[in-house]
C-alpha cells in the first residue's frame, strides 16, 4: 500500500465530510504504528512531549473520553479532563467563555463533546488550538468513524462494493452520518434500516438505500453497524415497546445468519443488550466490538500526533 503523504498538521477535525481519502489513509498508517505501542510493555513514547490536551465534556462518555485520555498520555502529553457537571459550566458559563478560558491556559488542543450539532465548529472558530469533535449531537463523530474504519480495514476488508448495513436509531445517531459519509466516499454500497420514525426524511440523498425491514439490509452484508437507542435524545412514541423494538429491529443470532459468513459486527457502544442488539451477537466471534474500543485509541493518538506534529517526529513512535 503507498504510503499517505497527506498532511493534518495544525487541522481542526471537524467531520470525516470534510476529509479526504487520502487524509483517511494518512491516519490509518499512522494508527497501525500506535498500535505498536499500545502492545509494549512500557506504553509511553516522547512524542508529544511538552504538548497539553484538555478533555472538554459536556456529555458523559466512557470510551471517547478515557480513550482520548490515554492517547494523549501513551504519547507524552499533559492530559486535564474537564466535564460540564464539575467546571463552571454548571454555574452557567458559555460556551465561548469556556472556550477563551481553556485557550488561555495556552493548550495545544481541544478535544469536545458538546449535545448541540455545530459546537464543534464554533469552538474551532473562536479558539486558536487545534479542536477536535469528540461528538457534537446528532450531527458527526469523526474518530468512531475513524476507528470503524481501522477496524474493517485491519480484518482485511477494503471498502469498495462491500455491502455495509447500518441498523437502528439513524435520525439521532452521529455514528450513523460520519460512517455514511466516509463509508460513500470510499466506494463501499451502504443499506440502512430501522423503524421509519427514526430515519431521517433525506437519508436516501446522502447515497444509501433504505429498508424497511431489517432482515433485507442483513442479506449478503460484509459488515453490520448495530445503532444504540439514544433514548436520551428521543421523544416518546418514536417506536411502541422496547419489547416490539427488539422483536423487529434488534440483531440477534438467528437474523444475523442472512449476513455473511465472515461478517464483521460493529456497535458504537455502550450497548443496549437485549434491545438493538442480543446477549449473543455482542459477545459471538464476528462481533469487533471489543476490538473496536482499543482500535480507539489508537487511531486518537494518531490524530493527536498528526495534528500536533504533521506527523514530523514518527521515528519517536516506532
Amino acid at each position: 500500500m503507498a504510503k499517505a503523504t497527506a498532511s493534518l498538521s495544525g487541522r481542526d477535525i471537524l467531520d470525516l465530510d470534510s476529509m479526504t481519502v487520502e487524509e483517511y489513509e494518512l491516519v490509518m498508517q499512522t494508527a497501525t504504528e500506535m498500535k505498536k505501542i499500545m502492545k509494549r510493555d512500557i506504553k509511553k513514547v516522547p512524542s508529544l512531549r511538552g504538548k497539553s490536551i484538555i478533555n472538554l465534556f459536556y456529555e458523559n462518555s466512557t470510551r471517547t473520553r478515557t480513550s482520548f485520555e490515554l492517547a494523549g498520555k501513551y504519547l507524552g502529553a499533559d492530559v486535564v479532563n474537564i466535564t460540564a457537571s464539575s467546571s463552571s459550566v454548571a454555574k452557567g458559563e458559555c460556551l465561548r467563555d469556556t472556550i477563551l478560558t481553556v485557550q488561555s491556559m495556552a493548550c495545544d488542543a481541544i478535544v469536545m463533546r458538546h449535545p448541540l450539532e455545530g459546537a464543534a465548529a464554533y469552538a474551532a472558530k473562536v479558539a486558536t488550538p487545534v479542536v477536535i469533535n469528540a461528538g457534537d449531537g446528532a450531527h458527526a463523530h469523526p474518530t468512531q468513524g475513524l476507528l470503524d474504519m481501522f477496524t474493517i480495514r485491519e480484518q482485511g476488508k477494503n471498502f469498495k462494493d462491500l455491502k455495509m448495513t447500518i441498523i437502528g436509531d439513524v435520525l439521532y445517531s452521529r455514528v450513523a452520518r460520519t460512517n455514511i459519509a466516509a463509508w460513500t466516499k470510499l466506494g463501499a454500497d451502504v443499506h440502512v434500516a430501522g423503524p421509519m420514525t427514526l430515519l431521517p426524511r433525506d437519508i436516501e440523498a446522502l447515497g444509501v438505500t433504505v429498508h424497511k425491514r431489517v432482515e433485507e439490509a442483513l442479506e449478503g452484508a460484509d459488515v453490520v453497524d448495530i445503532l444504540r437507542i439514544q433514548l436520551e435524545r428521543q421523544q416518546k412514541g418514536l417506536f411502541p415497546t422496547p419489547r416490539e423494538y427488539a422483536r423487529i429491529f434488534g440483531v440477534n443470532e438467528e437474523k444475523l445468519k442472512l449476513a455473511k459468513p465472515d461478517v464483521t459486527v460493529l456497535h458504537p457502544g455502550p450497548m443496549n443488550r437485549g434491545l438493538e442488539i442480543s446477549w449473543e451477537v455482542g459477545y459471538c466471534d464476528n462481533a469487533a466490538i471489543r476490538t473496536e474500543v482499543q482500535n480507539g485509541v489508537a487511531v486518537r493518538m494518531a490524530l493527536l500526533f498528526l495534528t500536533l506534529t504533521g506527523g514530523k517526529q514518527i521515528e519517536n513512535a516506532n
